[in-house]
């Protein structure tokens, strides 16, 4: 029988971690703080940065939010992440992406301090990254590592496949399951939108990594009897006239061939938002030297 692997259940042990965490943080006088700063009037984006807010107030981190005025100027972005980044009281700061078309993304970035890039983008922690030495892992592919882990299922070994490439979870993930560290050490393919024969790759699959942003394009035929299959994807679609969340997986095929599968929504989703709380606390953690057992 197919496990339909439940992300809230995973992701609220880890809160759960993050709390203890922060309460020993506390003892040695140090308040976890997390900055989130929105430049958009996106309602999508709002709720986001409500609901990472929300986590904060329910593991005990300081939340502190900031808006900036979507038509302001570039700089007055950068001005607000520099003045974040001087405050000893923020350990993490995360803004809010996507951002104008007349802010510089990688600007903004790079402008961030690595020691509180709790996303884990800037270019001193990619590389870090790929170098086999991460400060932070970024936050959905360390997610579905998680995942993987509560399913028993060690990648080592196993030929997995991410499909898809973007610098937030494609490239990461990929670095990760190949990576020496627990929870990799897989033969990894990453297929992309340029591949040929796709269904080849995914066949051969004893993990697969949905990530590419298409809805429902992977489907049951396309997958190994008994794979494990994560769908990273959250697709908004019409369907009968009502609007649904759909991920990058055809559910309903893939369940039928899969040891274990995500379901969207309730899969990944939660657990990215539980790694952003943990690499809250590491980096406040590491920030003031304390030793704190990280969840």
């Amino acid at each position: 029988m197919t496990e339909v692997i439940d992300g809230n259940a995973v992701a609220a042990g880890i809160r759960e971690g993050v709390a203890d965490c922060v309460d020993a943080l506390t003892g040695a006088d140090v308040k976890p703080g997390l900055a989130t700063v929105l430049m958009s009037a996106d309602p999508a984006s709002e709720t986001y940065v409500s609901m990472k807010q929300r986590d904060c107030e329910e593991v005990g981190i300081e939340g502190i939010h900031v808006e900036v005025d979507p038509d302001a100027p570039a700089e007055e972005l950068y001005a607000t992440v520099d003045e974040l980044n001087d405050d000893p009281s923020v350990h993490g700061v995360l803004v809010q992406l996507p951002l104008p078309e007349h802010v510089d993304k990688r600007e903004v970035v790079r402008r961030i301090d690595p020691a509180k890039d709790v996303d884990a983008f800037h270019p001193e922690n990619v590389g870090r990254l790929v170098a086999g030495d991460p400060r932070f892992k970024p936050c959905t592919p360390h997610g579905v590592q998680r995942l993987l882990e509560a399913t028993g299922v060690d990648p080592e070994g196993k030929e997995a496949v991410v499909v898809g490439r973007s610098d937030i979870v494609g490239k990461p993930m990929a670095n990760l399951l190949f990576g020496r560290d627990e929870g990799g050490n897989a033969t990894t393919t990453v297929c992309h939108s340029r591949t040929d024969d796709l269904a080849e790759h995914t066949r051969r699959a004893d993990v697969v990594v949905a990530a590419a942003g298409v809805p429902e394009f992977i489907t049951g035929d396309m997958l190994s009897e008994g794979a494990v299959v994560v769908d990273v994807g959250v697709n908004r679609v019409e369907r009968d006239g009502d609007s649904t969340l759909v991920g990058d997986v055809e559910f309903e095929s893939a369940e039928r061939k899969a040891s274990a599968i995500t379901p969207v929504p309730g899969g990944v989703g939660p657990m990215t938002r539980a790694m952003l709380l943990y690499n809250t606390v590491k980096a406040a953690a590491l920030d003031a030297d304390v030793d704190v057992p990280l969840p």
